[in-house]
């Protein structure tokens, strides 16, 4: 028997009903903040991830899907999102026609990690990146998107892990005093770090492994080596955070996985207590050196991303159920072969229309059927038999009142679009009452 790659999973009918409205919701955010959908390939030129050989982040260095094809081009499956959406910016020349490019993307990504629960070899994420502006509201309009979205998924304690890396000197001055500080303490590094320090001590600081260590907790701060600019730009990101009552804490550790992050960078949490301490939903930062490095003209960026199975899963444990039982506009009965033929007329006849539909394919029995329409959730039975057929009649039962009645066989449609608005508007009537 086949089965799924390690590290894979399906999604069934019954949970892809919760990934539609989770992605629904962020659609729809972006949309708010006007952010535009835009779609890169699965796999890209390894170029593209691999592009910096003293890149030290797990990602790059141990989790990439690499391959080659049959013409021997190094091909590698996206493991994240950023990297793929700059690349088109640059390639479609984006820059050009847009002063600021404001994209958000939803798809699949590909690490090579060990599976565990809340991991997997394929996860979906979203994303969202904002090119063309270095200014420090930017960031803060990134941020607040994310805080959105969460909240609109009724999640509750949002909160945002924020620092800043600095600039290109900023970063530079902290390097070495980072180089001196973790040099004398190699005895203690993990094997890991002790890479890290070669290539970019920086990294240290994410480290799982060293992160309890006391000289660990003893390391020099990065806000104690920021130029006035970066210390300017910081300001501002949290300025803007207090002004829309966006609730923060500066964590001075936070670095984020990848090392082609600049000043602001942030994590997004909720009060999730199933999660533990590892409950970061997403997160992101600035990077507006990433554009040039992939061969295009320097031109600033800020973005970040969220793991899709990670917010559905933060949503089910906080009692969020984005499951919604799917239902049906009408359950079309037939009573004989050419019933049945008539009642798929109609019924194609109300699909074109709008309306959700269905019918028996399988022989069930009447009252199997009946069962069929009950587990559908449909809002009408229409029931064709011979006798109706002949004299163009059929009849019609509302499930939501038991109301039932006989009307013509071409006034389906019509009638229970007109049924469906005078039920909606009565609806809309009685929570304005409420009010």
């Amino acid at each position: 028997m086949l089965t799924k790659p390690k590290g894979t999973y399906d999604v069934l009918p019954k949970d892809a009903i919760a990934w539609d409205k989770l992605e629904s919701t962020i659609r729809k955010i972006c949309k708010i903040y006007h952010y535009d959908e835009i779609r890169t390939p699965i796999f890209e030129s390894s170029d593209t991830f691999h592009r910096n050989t003293a890149d030290t982040s797990d990602m790059v260095t141990k989790e990439t899907y690499d391959f080659k094809d049959r013409s021997d081009r190094a091909l590698t499956l996206r493991p994240e999102g950023t990297a793929g959406v700059v690349r088109a910016y640059i390639e479609n020349k984006m820059y050009a026609t847009s002063g600021l490019s404001k994209l958000y993307y939803i798809g699949p990504m590909f690490r090579y990690e060990r599976p565990q629960k809340g991991r997997s070899r394929q996860f979906h994420q979203f994303g969202v990146e904002a090119l063309g502006s270095n200014s420090y509201l930017l960031d803060a309009e990134v941020i607040a998107l994310g805080t959105s979205v969460i909240k609109a998924l009724g999640l509750k304690g949002v909160k945002v892990k924020i620092n800043s890396l600095g600039d290109t000197e900023t970063k530079e001055r902290y390097h070495q005093v980072l180089t001196e500080y973790f040099s004398k303490c190699q005895s203690e590094l993990c094997e890991d770090c002790l890479e890290r320090l070669q290539k970019n001590p920086l990294r240290i600081l994410d480290c799982k492994v060293d992160c309890g260590k006391e000289f660990f907790k003893n390391a020099p701060k990065i806000k104690d080596y920021m130029t006035e600019s970066a210390k300017s730009h910081f300001e501002g990101v949290l300025k803007m955070l207090d002004e829309m009552k966006i609730d923060y804490e500066i964590e001075d550790r936070l670095v984020r996985g990848l090392d082609y992050y600049c000043h602001t960078v942030f994590e997004i949490q909720a009060d999730i207590p199933e999660f533990g301490a590892q409950n970061a939903l997403g997160g992101g930062g600035r990077y507006d050196h990433l554009v040039h490095d992939l061969g295009g003209p320097e031109i600033p960026g800020v973005g970040m991303a969220f793991g899709m199975d990670r917010l559905l899963s933060a949503c089910q444990l906080a009692g969020k159920n984005l499951y919604q039982p799917p239902y049906l506009h009408i359950f079309f009965i037939g009573l004989g072969q050419a019933s049945k033929e008539a009642c798929l007329t109609q019924m194609n006849i109300c699909r074109l229309g709008g309306l959700y539909c269905d019918m028996d394919f399988l022989g069930k029995s009447l009252k199997a059927q009946f069962k069929q329409a009950d587990e559908a959730h449909a809002q009408f039975t229409c029931i064709l038999g011979d006798n109706e057929l002949s004299q163009f009649k059929i009849n019609i039962k509302n499930n939501l009142t038991e109301e039932q009645t006989t009307i013509s066989l071409y006034e389906v449609y019509p009638y229970v679009l007109n049924q469906i608005q005078q039920r909606s508007a009565c609806a809309g009537c009685k929570e304005k009452e409420e009010k």
